[in-house]
């Protein structure tokens, strides 16, 4: 068999290219599902990782086999990409939450199409295509697992491009089952919820330089017993974390400290509404009856930041909800905050809802990026929706909010650390701009590690700085 050369894209989002693009919330985090697969290839095969998010895409190339990983904004880019290439004669395979909620639209641009996860199906796709003889459709089901998956291809990785090139997936899916979610339909047919080896993820870990990490799971503190076995085996390790979990799970047990005594810095979490009525129509019962004042007491008692996450246009929303939100998080010293218009994806159950009931008011797939209003509200017009989000954002992260949101925390230095976080992320444009066209975004890891330094209660209950390091959708904010 002769060595092939494949081709892995991430076309970019297509609010990536928007006027209103923050290029630095696209140098995040590398591809990894892209370079999870890349591993799964033969040491003579020619791989190239390309994503457009940070780098040009040659398209005068000719590859033998292209990967396109589709999203739902990057789908019209992808379909192109797609159709370019295979006018060239290459064999073009496309995956990702899109192709598999609608798989056929996807099918007219590609030779073979991957629903669901990838990692039990893409070998034997391989092996069938180095024998000529691959299908056109291979769908996960039984049998998936994490045990024993080879190392991730992050030779493949530019590191310099991105401002977190230490990002790691431990997990795969959510045990929640949220209606707006892609969770279910991505993952139908077999588990939707499962872990690696402990073992194996520590020794993931142990491959990543410096200090600082990001979790890109779902939900980090899912499974108990993995995750607390996990930060046991990271105890020690000298490492500053970032991830996403649960209102509940911050508030049961004792995992969040465990968490926290591993590295846990800064913590993305869905609050997603302050009305019950919405918790309990879209079916995320875990945030029904959580007191969320609780949950920011805690984390900020263990020195970790939040990132909430806010979703406006749900059904008992109405005019007052952008203010009580944005009030609400300033007054409970929210670090970041990651707004989002209710946006009905293909294949969830929301999406399903709206479409019998006659409420989708558009199928470009462009604006489903959670910034515009593609669906008729219950109890706002279309219009007063989207001002009403573009709104939350000015006002929240207005030079006053950020010193009022610090002032929440109890010490100086507590104040401080959410402050220049905070401004950082969002008062900073110039700078991170520059470092992005440079190349030079891993000039800035000390100072996020700095930045993400423990905050600790002594026994006065004064707070100290002890050792020196983030700043994400889906795409999340940081």
């Amino acid at each position: 068999m002769r060595p092939l050369k494949v081709k892995l894209i991430l076309p970019a989002l297509t609010e990536a290219t928007s006027p209103y693009w923050r290029p630095i919330k696209y140098s995040l985090f590398p591809p990894l599902g892209l370079a999870t697969l890349a591993a799964f290839l033969l040491p003579d095969d020619e791989a190239v990782l390309v994503d457009e998010h940070v780098q040009k895409l040659d398209l005068d190339d000719r590859p033998d086999l292209v990967l396109i990983q589709a999203y739902i904004t990057n789908a019209y880019r992808a379909y192109r990409i797609a159709d370019h290439y295979r006018s060239r004669g290459a064999f073009v395979v496309m995956g990702g939450l899109h192709v598999t909620a609608l798989p056929d639209e996807a099918a007219a641009h590609a030779d073979t199409v991957f629903l669901g996860p990838a990692e039990q199906t893409f070998p034997q796709f391989l092996a069938e295509f180095r024998a000529g003889r691959p299908q056109s459709v291979y769908r996960s089901t039984s049998g998936r697992t994490l045990d024993r998956l080879p190392p991730v291809r992050r030779d493949l990785i530019e590191r310099r491009r991105y401002l977190v090139p230490n990002s790691i997936v431990v997990t795969r899916g959510c045990p929640q089952h949220c209606d707006f979610c892609y969770k279910d339909a991505f993952f139908e047919g077999g588990r939707s919820f499962y872990t690696q080896r402990v073992d194996d993820a520590l020794a993931e870990i142990a491959r990543l330089p410096g200090r600082h990490l990001y979790f890109l799971d779902d939900h980090l503190l899912g499974d108990v017993r993995f995750a607390r076995a996990l930060f046991d085996g990271m105890r020690g390790m000298n490492r500053l974390f970032q991830g996403a979990a649960t209102v509940d799970s911050v508030l049961r047990g004792d995992l969040i400290e465990h968490a926290a005594e591993a590295g846990l810095r800064s913590l993305f979490v869905g609050f997603e509404t302050l009305t019950p009525g919405n918790l309990a129509r879209s079916n995320k019962r875990q945030n029904l009856g959580r007191d969320y004042s609780a949950v920011t007491s805690r984390l900020h008692g263990l020195g970790i930041m939040i990132n909430g996450s806010f979703v406006f246009g749900m059904d008992d929303d109405e005019e007052d909800v952008f203010r009580r939100t944005v009030d609400w998080a300033v007054e409970h010293g929210i670090t970041t905050a990651t707004f989002h218009i209710q946006t009905p994806y293909p294949g969830t159950r929301l999406f399903a809802r709206m479409q019998e009931k006659g409420r989708i008011v558009t199928r470009n797939w462009d604006l489903y990026d959670t910034r515009h209003v593609v669906f008729r509200p219950a109890r706002l017009k279309p219009e007063a929706l989207k001002e009403g989000y573009d709104r939350a954002y000015r006002e929240f992260y207005q030079w006053s909010s950020i010193a009022r949101a610090s002032r929440s925390h109890g010490t100086i230095k507590h104040q401080a650390k959410h402050f220049f976080y905070a401004s950082g992320w969002k008062k900073f444009e110039p700078l991170w701009n520059f470092m992005i066209r440079a190349r030079q975004l891993g000039c800035m890891t000390p100072v996020l590690e700095a930045v993400l330094s423990k905050v600790s209660q002594s026994k006065l209950n004064a707070a100290t700085w002890t050792s020196p390091a983030e700043i994400r959708p889906r795409p999340r904010s940081l």
